[in-house]
């Protein structure tokens, strides 16, 4: 694989994760303001997941799998950051499977 396709994935990924952790903030903050700048910065980084995605050269539905293991991987080390929560079991063997998956359905021909 492209090692470009990786990197557009990453970057997706991470904008995604960070763009819902921000969001998820504001909607815990009480005040306007903080909360106003909150969901702005989520939704601006949300649309920079979104517009990055699609500049990818090459078509969604060959890397979709990658793509939803990528995303797992990173919304655990986002969670870890952002919200300082380690993942318990369950969910790292649910993680390895759906990595697992991804793998398969992307490069299983």
């Amino acid at each position: 694989m492209d090692p470009r396709i990786f990197a557009f994935l990453i970057i997706a990924t991470t904008l995604e994760a960070f763009g819902d952790a921000i969001v998820r903030l504001g909607i815990n903050e009480a005040a306007w303001v903080p909360r106003c700048s909150l969901f702005l910065a989520g939704a601006f980084l949300l649309f920079g997941y979104g517009f990055s995605l699609n500049l990818a050269p090459i078509e969604f539905s060959r890397v979709v799998g990658l793509y939803i293991a990528t995303l797992f991987v990173v919304w655990q080390i986002v969670n870890l950051i952002v919200f300082r929560t380690v993942p318990d079991l369950p969910i790292l063997l649910g993680g390895a499977l759906i990595t697992a998956g991804g793998f398969i359905v992307t490069f299983w021909r």
